[in-house]
């Protein structure tokens, strides 16, 4: 399985920004995605999942601000991220899973500026 995230950039607190991952390969042994990011200095943590059967979890951090969704047809998973605060800066990393291994897309950068 291969993994090709997009969709981040520069923004100023407050605002919004949407990232895209792209599975391509064999993607219907796929049975949960996610994103993580790994701010400046620090490990990479999780921050949103979704999980075979429906199963959405969020960082404490995120709730009510981020979104995950996916467009099975389009094998994409999204994060919506609104209400951006500069402590959301970081790398994000798109991850899937199947029954063998974890996979990880290269990361987007997201900048949040004061």
């Amino acid at each position: 399985v291969q993994l090709q995230a997009s969709g981040g950039g520069l923004v100023q607190a407050g605002g919004s920004l949407r990232l895209s991952c792209v599975a391509s390969g064999n993607v219907f042994r796929v049975n949960r995605m996610g994103w993580y990011r790994q701010p400046p200095g620090n490990q990479r943590e999780f921050v949103a999942s979704w999980i075979s059967g429906g199963n959405i979890n969020y960082a404490d951090s995120v709730k009510a601000r981020f979104t995950i969704s996916r467009d099975d047809a389009k094998n994409t998973v999204y994060l919506q991220m609104n209400s951006l605060k500069p402590e959301d800066t970081g790398l994000y990393y798109c991850g899937a899973g199947d029954s063998a291994r974890n996979y990880w897309g290269q990361g987007t950068q997201v900048t949040v500026s004061s």
